[in-house]
């Protein structure tokens, strides 16, 4: 297998472990809170991690971002798969169920499907194949952002 596609597959694990290990540390009457009524909680920051594997692992298989017209009915469908998770068990669920979904998509690309540039947006396939991991990495931050505003200074380790 070409080292692009088992780094990908790596990362999109390890970023998913990652990020379950963190949000599991969650205290369950803080799941929905937000610091501005505008503010995502950390549910709905997770159901978005956990949702938006899928769509990574239909533009690889497909080899195809959405166009510029299906971009509204894309977030719209994204947005309501987000708010359809309401509990931390259906997040990690999804999130494990969509995962898979990536390695198995990363398995069907070949070495030359790694060239692909994906018209105006210059994103690559190879870039796409990390970016499960490094998606779910960054949201992470924004977990950890919000364990400080409740004052949840513990470093978690493992």
């Amino acid at each position: 297998m070409n080292p692009a596609i088992e780094l990908g597959k790596l990362t999109a694990v390890q970023g998913m472990d990652m990020f379950l290990r963190n949000f599991s540390k969650v205290p369950d009457d803080k799941l929905t809170w937000s610091p501005t009524p505008t503010s995502k909680s950390a549910l709905r920051i997770a159901a978005h991690v956990a949702v938006t594997n899928a769509n990574f692992a239909d533009f690889i298989r497909n080899r195809k971002l959405p166009t510029e017209d299906e971009v509204p009915d894309f977030v719209a469908r994204t947005t309501a798969a987000e708010l359809a998770i309401t509990s931390k068990e259906e997040m990690e669920r999804v999130f494990r169920e969509n995962t898979q979904k990536v390695l198995d998509a990363l398995d069907t690309l070949t070495d030359e499907d790694l060239d692909i540039v994906f018209g105006s947006s210059h994103m690559s396939m190879k870039f796409l194949t990390r970016l499960a991991g490094w998606h779910a990495t960054l949201h992470l931050g924004q977990i950890d952002y919000l364990q400080t505003c409740w004052d949840d200074q513990q470093i978690y380790t493992g």
